[in-house]
């Protein structure tokens, strides 16, 4: 018995779309396990994802195997149920006992290895000349990026603007610093294992090294609005030959799109600005052209509201005591 004539078709048209779907999926990427890892320091993130899922998944079996066993050998008919309070010393020792191992043993474990990983990778920012230094400033729902240039000065002609793109060179340490714009919001790099938040009126860094060309993605890991699923960028991450192509040309456009007078595009801040201001960001440190822009309106209006609210704390302590005795 023949087919009927439609099934053919459908049955490749089905097949068609499926390797299409299939090439369309980011190479490497199987669906298990973590994003590939392109970057230097990340495989200690993996080891202790997966040093702790171990015995994350042994305890897991435990307890459903101890299930298990009590809902067959204790069914209705095998014996009668004997009941506990646990407020013996006997369920004290037991409890003091399991819940030590598994808090110094798990807990510990994590502390121990993330104390050590802060301390010889997270807290060793960059200082040479040779890293790449970007700013980034994160809105509802974009990433906006500026490069310094070939003049590797801030605030300048020649800044290299994005929205949502970034390219870097392999093989280079890559220096962030990051603010947002409205609410808090967090870079996040998974192939690369970098998160941090970006927050209104002040600054956060943080730094990588990639190992491999590629694209990957550049998301939000902070709920920030009823868009957030929108917030998403491109991480390009090209040869060194291709990079300095790149920047040739971006540096041209940039010079020639270049407008002094227009303080929403020049929002970027002089680099050492937010370590001058202990982290703070002012409009004396955001940059030559960004004093009279949203962003720094922000700023100030939320250093007037806490200056506010100090003044009228204050105002109501002074007062208190005369109050009090009017009163009596």
């Amino acid at each position: 018995m023949r087919p009927p004539r439609l099934i053919v078709p459908l049955a490749s048209g089905l097949l068609s779309a499926l390797s299409s779907i299939a090439a369309a999926a980011p190479a490497g990427e199987t669906g298990y396990g973590m994003p590939r890892d392109f970057s230097l320091e990340g495989h200690r993130i993996d080891f202790l994802i997966n040093s702790v899922s171990i015995p994350i998944i042994l305890l897991f079996v435990i307890m459903v195997a101890w299930m298990g066993i009590a809902l067959i050998s204790h069914r209705d008919g095998k014996h009668k149920a004997e009941y506990d309070h646990g407020v013996g010393r006997h369920n004290a020792m037991h409890a003091v006992i399991i819940s030590s191992v598994i808090f110094f043993g798990v807990d510990g474990w994590l502390f121990y290895w993330s104390v050590k990983d802060v301390d010889e990778v997270l807290w060793q920012f960059p200082d040479s000349e040779d890293a790449l230094r970007v700013e980034v400033n994160a809105q509802q729902w974009s990433w906006n990026f500026r490069l310094p240039g070939p003049d590797k000065v801030f605030g300048t002609a020649d800044d290299i603007v994005t929205i949502n793109d970034l390219t870097i060179p392999v093989g280079r340490d890559v220096m962030v610093k990051m603010t947002a714009k409205d609410v808090i919001h967090s870079f996040y790099l998974p192939n690369l294992r970098v998160k941090k938040d970006a927050i209104p009126g002040s600054t956060t860094r943080a730094w990588f090294h990639a190992t491999k060309e590629g694209q990957v993605d550049i998301a939000c890991a902070q709920h920030c609005g009823t868009h957030h699923f929108k917030m998403r960028g491109q991480l390009n991450i090209v040869s060194a030959q291709d990079f300095n192509a790149w920047e040739t040309q971006m540096t041209e456009i940039a010079k020639r799109s270049f407008d002094p007078g227009d303080p929403e595009a020049n929002w970027g801040w002089p680099w050492e600005a937010d370590a001058e201001n202990s982290g703070q960001l002012t409009p004396r440190g955001l940059g030559p052209h960004i004093k009279d822009s949203p962003w720094a309106s922000t700023t100030s209006m939320i250093r007037r509201t806490r200056s506010s609210r100090s003044t009228c704390s204050a105002t109501t302590t002074r007062s208190s005591p005369s109050s009090s005795s009017g009163r009596a």
